[in-house]
Order: structure tokens, then sequence, then C-alpha cells
């Protein structure tokens, strides 16, 4: 899909202004309906920029892949001078000082920024449904999620609002609804992209990725935001990805790929999502790939691993949100009933932060309290060590493993919103790369009949540390399919 539209440009075939306009067009059509933009940026700023590229063109000058073509940024990465409201009231009316770093890197590149796309309240949700500004629909089905929490990001995509757009992903938010929504997801390994700029969940998790058409969309993307960045120390010094589009051959052929049992053995895992997966595993063994059985001993411990850390970590990030130096502020911007300041920070928080927000906060402050310390916290990030080096063992025997996205096809909106540990058991196939900080790639898998609608399922990759270009070359030739 880039390189197509970056050919058309090129070539005068069309005008970046031709191709804003008609994304543009598609935004005023399902916007209103499918609520996958909190903000779209105004039309005159969006097709100036537009402009400026056709006059590089009819200059005669040779422009870069992802120049003029423009795209959804998820609302929890800032852009300089624009609101980021994380999908919160608290955030509603905050403008960003400065640019995210991958922000400034796609500036370079001269992407056109087309608004800010919707997510669950700081990026805390798996439906789409936790939004201050409304819940996403899937575009398959409106009455289905669309997954979470990058749910604007993955909607704006499968609807063909956007050719692309930027989500974040700490325990599956970019994977799981790229494969509710039927496209093309990744993680990638964490410290391979910068987080500065980003507001923080939980900082040992977080990863920004790109959602697309695509497997190739997705791999020109990431070689941009790729790399290090000097002011965020996890980031690593190469990204290792300049100029290799063209070894994503899509070979399986010799390409070992681990079955673990127990993903497709699981109790709660759709019948129909187990045989779509498995059918493309049956169809990379006619490829020349072998499946080799491998084991996790600890993956049944992943999503208590998962939220018993990313809470504590979601406790300490959220401390600053108080009202106080930015964000809603109960005695300015509510009914200022507020008799000291300790009341302030109380019903600001109670008024400005959602019902999942102030969950996590609670869980996460008492695994930090003392006495439960060590007892939570502090023996979750063992188990991250032991779900690790399981990890490493597998990837010994062979180059990725394969496995479900999630256990269903997308559930009804409001299925799940009465009963937390049902929504967080949609992300049980998703978590395992986030703890170990591995790369993985959804993409989709087939459909499935669901009340007279046919539904995306999604099928994910999971990679060694830094094969991120390897495991996109993997994809490829599943997508090839």
């Amino acid at each position: 899909m880039i390189k197509k539209i970056h050919k058309q440009i090129q070539s005068g075939e069309k005008t970046s202004e031709e191709i804003c306009r008609e994304y543009l067009g598609k935004i005023k059509e399902q916007n209103e309906e499918l609520n996958a933009f909190i903000e779209v940026y105004e039309e005159e700023e969006i097709l100036e920029q537009a402009k400026q590229v056709d006059e590089k063109v009819k200059n005669g000058e040779k422009i870069k892949l992802l120049e003029g073509i423009p795209c959804g940024i998820k609302d929890l990465i800032n852009i300089q001078g624009k609101k980021t409201t994380a999908g919160s009231r608290m955030m509603e009316n905050y403008v960003a000082s400065e640019d995210a770093e991958v922000i400034r890197r796609l500036k370079k590149e001269g992407v056109i920024f087309m608004g800010k796309a919707n997510l669950d309240e700081f990026a805390m949700g798996a439906s789409g449904e936790n939004s201050a500004f409304g819940s996403t629909k899937n575009p398959y089905d409106t009455t289905k999620v669309p997954g979470g929490s990058s749910s604007g990001s993955a909607v704006a995509v499968a609807s063909e609002m956007s050719p692309w757009a930027l989500g974040t992903d700490t325990g599956g938010s970019i994977r799981q609804p790229s494969g509710f929504c039927g496209v093309v997801g990744m993680k990638p390994t964490y410290g391979r992209v910068s987080r500065r700029g980003v507001f923080p969940m939980a900082t040992s998790y977080d990863q920004v990725g790109p959602i697309a058409q695509t497997v190739e969309d997705v791999a020109i993307v990431l070689q941009v935001i790729a790399g290090e960045d000097k002011q965020d120390n996890t980031t690593i010094k190469e990204s290792n990805l300049e100029n290799k589009l063209a070894e994503l051959d899509g070979d399986l052929k010799g390409v070992k790929i681990g079955y673990v049992r127990e993903f497709f053995e699981k109790e709660g895992l759709d019948d129909d999502v187990r045989d779509l997966v498995k059918g493309k595993i049956d169809w990379a063994k006619e490829q020349g790939a072998e499946i080799v059985d491998v084991e996790l001993p600890n993956f049944k411990y992943s999503l208590a691993t998962y939220y018993l850390m990313i809470t504590s970590e979601v406790s300490s990030n959220m401390a600053r949100i108080d009202g106080i130096r930015f964000g809603f502020n109960e005695a300015v911007d509510g009914a200022g009933e507020s008799k000291n300041l300790l009341d302030v920070y109380q019903k600001s928080r109670s008024l400005g932060l959602g019902e999942e927000v102030q969950r996590r906060i609670v869980l996460g402050t008492y695994a930090l309290s003392a006495g439960y310390y060590d007892a939570y916290y502090k023996k979750a990030q063992a188990v991250r060590e032991l779900i690790k080096d399981d990890l490493r063992k597998a990837f010994e025997k062979v180059d990725f493993i394969i496995a479900p996205t999630s256990p269903t096809p997308a559930f009804r909106l409001g299925d799940k919103t009465d009963d937390p540990l049902a929504m967080y058991l949609a992300d049980i196939y998703t978590v395992t790369a986030n703890v170990a900080m591995i790369p993985a790639i959804a993409l989709p898998a087939g459909k499935v009949e669901r009340e007279g609608k046919e539904l995306p399922v999604g099928m994910q990759l999971l990679g060694k540390w830094w094969d991120d270009w390897k495991l996109l070359s993997w994809a490829k030739g599943f997508e090839n399919n």
C-alpha cells in the first residue's frame, strides 16, 4: 500500500493532496459511527503540507518513501502543539510541548498526520471501550469490540480511513486489535523503538509499533521509527533495519517453527480459531518449514506476572496525574467543592479517571505497599526471568513460535465490561511477548462467521530478541499464502 501510494505521488499519477482528500473523505463518512479518531486535524493544515510535497514533485525532486502519505497516531504519543488526551477526561485539554522521538523521525520523512486515534484510557484495556470519548467500533460488525488498547489505530487502518497508523503495545495492545480487525500489527523488541514522548503506562513493558494493511508496510514504518535515542537509555545503538526491505522474501523453507501444545489445548480457545491457525501451520509445513514441539513450562504464570508488574508500574507512573500541574482539576474544572489540597487530589482523580484506570492504580499501590512488595512485585520480577529463560531454551531449537492472537474472534460490546478478569484473559496469548521483551507480529489467519457477519481471526509469530527483521520476513511468507 505505502509503495503504491508513493509511486502514484512520485510519478504524478496522483497528488499527495488528492490522496489526503480521499482519506479525509473516508474519515468524514465513517468516523462518526466507528469513532476511530478522537481528533481530526484541520483540512487546510493537512492539505497545505500535501501541496508542499506536490510542489517538490513538480520541480523534479525525488521524495522519500513515506513523504506526503497520511497516517493516524494513537493519542498517547505527543505531537508538539497538538492535544494528547490519552483517551482520558483528565488529559482532554493537555497540549504537548514537544514531539515524541518517533514523531520527530516521521516528520523528517515528510509524513502527514491526519489526527489522533482513539484508545482505551491511558492504554488500559483490551476492548476499546474504556475511552472517555466513547467506544471504538469494529468495522466488520459495529456491535463487536475492535480490541484494545490501540483500538482507533487498528480500526482506522482496517476501514481504510488511514493507510497506516502508530499504536503502543504493553501486553498486546497492537496485536490484539490488529487480530480483531484483520490487519497487521507489530510489537518490536523492547528497546528497538524510543518511548520518549509517549505517555508511559508500564515503563518496562511499553513499546511503540506500526499497524498497517501489509507486512511490508509495517516494515517500512518500523525502519524509520527504530533506532537509538540518546535521551531514552532503553534503546539500542543500532537498529539493524536500514535498507532491508529487499530481504523480505517470505521464504519458509528450512525454517523451524515452534509449536507449543499448551497454546492450542488451552480451555477457552475457540475451535474455529484453533483450526485456522493450525491450518496455517500445515501450510507452512508444505512450504518446507519444520514444525518442532517446544515447551514453555512457565507460560501459565505469564498473565499473573504481567498484571502484577504492570499495575505496580501504572501506580507509579500515574502518581503525576493529580490535576495540579496539568489535567482535570476539581477545584478549577469541577464543582469547586474541595475543602483542602488532599480533597482536590482525591476528587480530581476520582472524577477525571475512569474505573479501569482507578482499579489498576489501587491494585498496583497495594502490590508495592510495605509488607507486600517482596511477595508480589519482586516475585513477579523473578518469574519474568524464568519465562525469559524458557524462551531462550525454546529459541535454541526453533526460529520462531506460532500462536493465536486471541482465544476468540471479537466479542460483543459490553460483554466483559462488568467482568475485569474475563477481560484480562483476552490477553492470554499476547502478554508473554511483553513479559519476555521479545518481538511479535500479528497478521490475519482467516475469517469466521458469527451472527451473520464475517469476523477476522489473528495469528501471531513470536521471535527471538532483536530478530525483528527475520520475523517480518517469515510473516511475509504467511501473508503470501
